[in-house]
């Protein structure tokens, strides 16, 4: 199957996805960037492996390897595809992904029902706060709800019950790992953690703003570093032998 694009943003969240809008809109200004989508129920358990499954089903159905890009859940899915069939990744850029690969919003939610001892409703008004910063109340009332719809659709591995600690190791892909300077859940230490597994051609970054979310409030700045990024890896050598078949999730 021919693809006429060049890179894939991976999202796991149909309600958060509006968040990512603004830099695709800008990337795709400098290059063709298509959205691939894991979609799970209510009635299904929560699994990163199915999610991941289905995205190597669906880059082994493309002409060639791709650039790889998600935020949260979304990077930490590609960047579990990019570990088990490189050949099949051009490069891999992640957004909000922390050293602790299974640390993201809803880890920090749980932590605070636990610590807050509040209701849902209350703790998600919290998490707003922490996420996007202050908002009037009708604007945190929305996202909130957002907030609230991705804890029961997300594959995260963080539940009520327990956390999972995935263990860390090098990506045999090029990597761009971007964060926020203010992010409350991404924060610095979870950044300068990545330091031992980078390669040399890997990059660090951090937006001087926005928080969780900073790449949907400085969409042009962080779309420079991606495409900036993106364009370095073309002196990179490739991993030849992409796998074709005719599954497509």
């Amino acid at each position: 199957m021919s693809n006429t694009f060049d890179a894939l943003w991976v999202t796991t969240s149909g309600s958060l996805k509006r968040f990512d809008q603004p830099l695709q809109r800008y990337l795709r200004q400098q290059t063709a960037i298509a959205q691939w989508q894991y979609v799970q129920t209510q009635d299904e358990p929560s699994s990163l492996e199915i999610a991941v499954q289905l995205l190597q089903d669906y880059l082994e159905s493309c002409a060639r390897p791709l650039h790889l890009a998600g935020h949260g859940t979304g990077g930490l899915v590609a960047l579990l595809c990019a570990r088990r069939s490189p050949e099949l990744v051009k490069s891999l850029t992640l957004l909000s992904v922390g050293a602790h690969l299974s640390l993201d919003w809803i880890a920090h939610y749980y932590f605070h029902l636990h610590l807050l001892g509040c209701d849902r409703d209350r703790v998600l008004l919290h998490m707003v706060r922490d996420l996007f910063g202050e908002q009037k109340p009708v604007i945190a009332k929305a996202l909130a709800q957002r907030l609230q719809q991705d804890l029961d659709h997300s594959p995260s591995p963080n539940s009520l019950l327990k956390t999972i600690d995935l263990p860390q190791r090098d990506v045999p892909v090029p990597m761009l790992v971007c964060s926020s300077q203010d992010d409350l859940v991404i924060d610095k230490r979870e950044i300068q953690g990545w330091a031992p597994w980078l390669k040399n051609c890997d990059r660090l970054w951090q937006c001087p703003g926005g928080r969780h979310f900073f790449h949907y409030f400085y969409p042009q700045i962080v779309g420079d570093q991606i495409l900036d990024f993106w364009g370095s890896t073309l002196a990179q050598v490739t991993i030849p032998g992409a796998l074709v078949s005719n599954n497509n999730a």
